[in-house]
């Protein structure tokens, strides 16, 4: 909120001194006083203000408002009979007193730079959670610590569980009666807690019951995460290790939604990385996250990655650079200057200049903005290639069409 607080601020003092510049700027629209002390000039010269040029008067003097010096009305100067109302005229010396500049604007070319910021994570396909098949507590735990080196079936904890040991009970007691159906079911059991064929086969040889598991690694890889420790009593299914195999990783940089528009799949992504220093790497985009975070307004770009080596580490930061062509844009709209964009809150202004007349003449015009670009916007509707806007001193020309009452940003 005290952002927006100061944009706004900033806002009005722009726009109030652009209304104290028009007033320096305007005098009076069609003024028919003489100043005293003028003289009358023979034939039909007409005598004008270089402030305002619609003030004409028959004789030199000075302007009743601004007080500045008249001067002589050259051929060409005077404005046409059908001159839009809402036509804003401007002579040479107002300006360059109010620095106006104009831009001819033209089709979107070249390549929008994209910085993003991001970091190395697991491949989420290859890692696996190591979860607790059973609840007890934990006997021995044979992982040390993060980054500890795992192979598929290898012991990773000994769980003691009295429920396992009801369970396997259940098989020596059905094992006694001889009863297919009884043994299939407390067989059936053993499975469905995830316990291994030959621990169930050494039950049924011996008819001993033990209530000691062995929990294997489901996948080879690096414990990137460890949830336990040895003694802890764990609950069925609780999550125990994260093993992850980081011979492929994940690049997620972090894109502004007003970058979305110009990241896409397959789109080259060059980066580099903190720990690797004088390197630069080249990898695509696989992945767009098509939900924004609410908090960042961010989305999440992907860029999937062979770890030869192991040299980009989980958490490793990372800085991309992404070169966005314009040229899918160029049928879409022009580009022009945010310095020519005046922006109310709910619509896009710019003034366009009158080529028909030969005095400087701006005409107020509302505009779609497109995606926004480092200095510029793309407008995909109100402007035409070609055509020439204010893009210096539009506050001025604005503050100058509210006080002789024409359409402006405001009343429009």
């Amino acid at each position: 909120m005290e952002i927006n607080n100061k944009k706004w601020t900033g806002y009005t003092l722009t726009l109030a001194a652009g209304l104290l510049l028009g007033v320096l700027l305007r005098g009076c629209i069609g003024c028919n006083g003489v100043a005293a002390g003028g003289t009358e000039e023979e034939g039909d010269a007409v005598w004008t203000c270089s402030m305002d040029p619609q003030v004409k008067q028959p004789q030199p003097g000075k302007c009743p408002k601004c007080g500045m010096d008249l001067i002589k009305m050259e051929k060409g100067m005077t404005p046409s009979s059908d001159i839009d109302p809402d036509a804003v005229m401007f002579s040479d010396e107002a300006m360059a007193l109010a620095n106006v500049e104009t831009t001819i604007v033209g089709a979107p070319s070249g390549n929008k730079e994209i910085r993003l910021f991001g970091k190395i994570e697991p491949d989420q396909r290859q890692q696996q959670s190591q979860s607790a098949y059973v609840g007890g507590r934990i006997e021995r735990l044979c992982i040390n610590a993060v980054g500890d080196q795992v192979g598929k079936g290898q012991t990773l904890a000994v769980i003691y569980s009295p429920e396992l040991y009801t369970a396997e009970q259940e098989l020596v007691s059905a094992l006694s009666t001889s009863q297919k159906v009884l043994i299939d079911a407390a067989t059936e059991k053993l499975r469905l807690l995830n316990i291994p064929q030959s621990q169930i086969d050494e039950v049924v040889k011996t008819g001993k019951a033990s209530p000691y598991v062995q929990l294997k690694a489901n996948t080879s890889g690096t414990v990137v995460k460890k949830q336990v420790e040895q003694g802890d009593y764990v609950r069925q299914g609780q999550p125990l290790l994260q093993i992850a195999n980081l011979s492929r990783v994940w690049a997620i940089f972090q894109a502004y939604e007003s970058d979305l528009p110009f990241v896409h799949r397959g789109q080259q992504v060059q980066f580099t990385a903190e720990a690797l220093p004088g390197e630069t790497f080249t990898g695509w985009v696989t992945f767009v996250d098509p939900v924004l975070n609410g908090q960042t307004r961010t989305a999440g770009v992907r860029v999937e990655l062979t770890n030869n080596g192991g040299r980009f580490k989980p958490e490793m930061l990372l800085v991309g650079h992404v070169a966005a062509s314009m040229q899918k844009y160029a049928d879409e709209g022009v580009i022009i200057p945010k310095s020519a964009v005046l922006w109310t809150g709910r619509r896009s202004v710019v003034y366009v200049k009158d080529d028909v007349e030969q005095q400087p003449t701006f005409l107020l015009r509302q505009v779609t903005l497109g995606p926004s670009l480092p200095d510029g916007y793309v407008v995909t509707d109100g402007l035409a290639e070609g055509e020439e806007i204010v893009t210096n001193g539009v506050f001025a020309i604005d503050a100058a069409a509210q006080l002789d009452g024409k359409r402006s940003m405001m009343n429009q």
